[in-house]
């Protein structure tokens, strides 16, 4: 009997409508080899720009309904979400430029020298697609990480089908932009399985089994994606795995930092920690700020700031009551206070709140207090106030790895003249904890831009590679080499003459 997928709105907990029904392992069958039958005809690049663009201009003409079944499955609201439609729609295009040019090709070629020791033969290297990715959905982004989202279009990019796994939390919205997607492929001539969508648990396990899925992308909980990275490596013939599992996000205030701006820096936080209601996968989630009266300052401004939120709803009730559930277990700590308590905020509400602990309590390890140390879904922070150096370097010792860390420097030390060299000192220390370290800022917002890293070490992510900005399109790529091939049966972007103007390393230079 068919399973339902049903459409919930998160502010009643009512249900809007019947969307789908999840897949059987008959039906991801069936999907996974349509999108691997569809791989030849994304063999060319020009074709593949083509349809990125052509997806950008097709979710921008079904924004109005997309955006409503959004708002009505997330509680997300307009304004961010248009932000997020548009950002998706930017990814997209931004991935066609990066098919344009083709320096991703990563061509090499070095011809033929007999007079070397040993000699060299004729060899010419560039990177060919993987073959059928799976692409888990995530659920605070329900286009920009989802079924439109970086790693789809990165992996059209690349030349790979996609099969996504809808996310329980947002089928509508799935479904809609599955729509704009499967009919821009058509629309420049591909089919339109070069892009599918499925649903239900189950079948999100029988997808990263499939044998004829080549590579998978994950943003969500660590539970889930370390299941399935298991999973993956567990199978006959073992594939890649991107997952982006979860993150604390650390921030260190400098005391010179504080005492300079201690007002500035607690309203900053109290934004950062309550965007999208405390939903975003660079929240901070621990704060070491200094004791004495700068840090009093801080906090002050942050119990202020907090305390003006308005109470928000989360993407589901599940979250809501682990939220709930985990921040009492904060609040009842031995030596935790809740300057302003975070919890309960009335009928499929919550309420935005901090904690604040002595920083030698995290410093030590081993006990109850080492639940301050993960990572709380929601908008809710941890301030571990620190005595002295050696109270940050014990709590930083005892973290795992993030996507981003941060620190507040102070004037002196942004510059470099204070004397102690501390400011050049904290980021390398933090540097070793995340793939992206910020200074004098804030986290959340990941820049869709070439040089942006969005992943770090274990649990942050599973692998060395972003999910989003222009490298992301690595992950879906493998290399290649002909040896002494005639350059007649070579593709044009190997050859000689490089009709196609790809970027290359010709016989050891640089050859645009």
């Amino acid at each position: 009997m068919a399973v339902p997928v049903w459409s919930v709105d998160p502010r009643t907990g009512k249900q809007r409508e019947q969307v789908a029904a999840e897949a059987t392992a008959e039906e991801v069958d069936a999907v996974v080899r349509a999108a691997s039958a569809a791989s030849p005809a994304l063999a060319d690049r020009e074709v593949r720009s083509r349809l990125l663009r052509t997806a950008a201009d097709f979710l921008e003409e079904a924004g109005p309904r997309i955006l409503e079944a959004a708002d009505a499955e997330t509680a997300l609201g307009p304004v961010r979400l248009t932000g997020e439609l548009g950002r998706t729609a930017y990814q997209l295009r931004a991935f066609a430029d990066i098919v344009d040019e083709g320096a991703y090709l990563d061509v090499i070629i070095d011809h033929a020298d007999a007079s070397l020791a040993p000699p060299r033969p004729d060899l010419r290297r560039w990177k060919i697609p993987l073959g059928v990715v799976a692409v888990y959905a995530a659920s605070n982004f329900p286009l920009a990480f989802s079924v439109p989202g970086g790693d789809t279009a990165s992996a059209l990019a690349a030349g790979c089908p996609v099969v996504v796994k809808a996310h329980p939390d947002h089928p509508a919205t799935s479904e809609l932009c599955a729509d704009a997607l499967r009919r821009a492929a058509v629309a420049v001539g591909l089919p339109a399985d070069v892009v599918s969508v499925v649903h239900g648990f189950q079948a999100g396990i029988d997808l990263v089994r499939h044998p004829l899925v080549s590579a998978a992308g994950f943003t969500g909980s660590v539970r889930g994606g370390r299941a399935l990275f298991d999973a993956a490596a567990a199978r006959p013939v073992p594939i890649p795995f991107h997952g982006e599992l979860g993150s604390l996000n650390p921030v260190v205030v400098t005391e010179a930092a504080a005492e300079e701006r201690a007002e500035q820096i607690g309203a900053g936080l109290a934004g950062a920690m309550t965007l999208g209601v405390g939903q975003f996968c660079v929240k901070p989630g621990l704060v070491l700020a200094p004791q004495g009266e700068a840090g009093d300052r801080l906090l002050k401004s942050l119990a202020a700031a907090v305390g003006d939120v308005t109470p928000g709803t989360l993407l589901d009730a599940r979250m809501r009551d682990n939220f709930i559930a985990g921040v009492g277990e904060l609040t009842a700590l031995p030596d935790v206070d809740a300057p302003v308590e975070p919890g309960d905020g009335g009928e499929h509400l919550v309420r935005a709140g901090f904690v604040s602990v002595p920083a030698a309590r995290l410093a030590e390890g081993g006990g109850a207090h080492d639940v301050l140390l993960e990572e709380h879904f929601g908008p809710v922070t941890v301030i571990a106030r620190y005595a002295n150096a050696e109270e940050v370097e014990g709590v930083l010792g005892r973290l795992p790895g993030n996507l981003t860390a941060t620190a507040h420097l102070g004037e002196a030390e942004a510059s470099g003249a204070e004397p102690s060299g501390a400011g050049a000192e904290l980021l390398r220390r933090l540097t070793p904890l995340a793939g992206r370290v910020v200074v004098n800022g804030w986290p959340t917002g990941v820049a869709v831009a070439p040089a942006m890293h969005h992943g770090g070490p274990y649990p942050a992510t599973t692998s060395t590679s972003t999910s989003v900005g222009g490298t992301a399109i690595e992950r879906w790529l493998r290399p290649v080499v002909y040896q002494d091939a005639p350059e007649a049966l070579l593709p044009a972007e190997l050859r000689d003459a490089n009709p196609r103007g790809v970027p290359r390393r010709f016989n050891g230079r640089r050859d645009a």
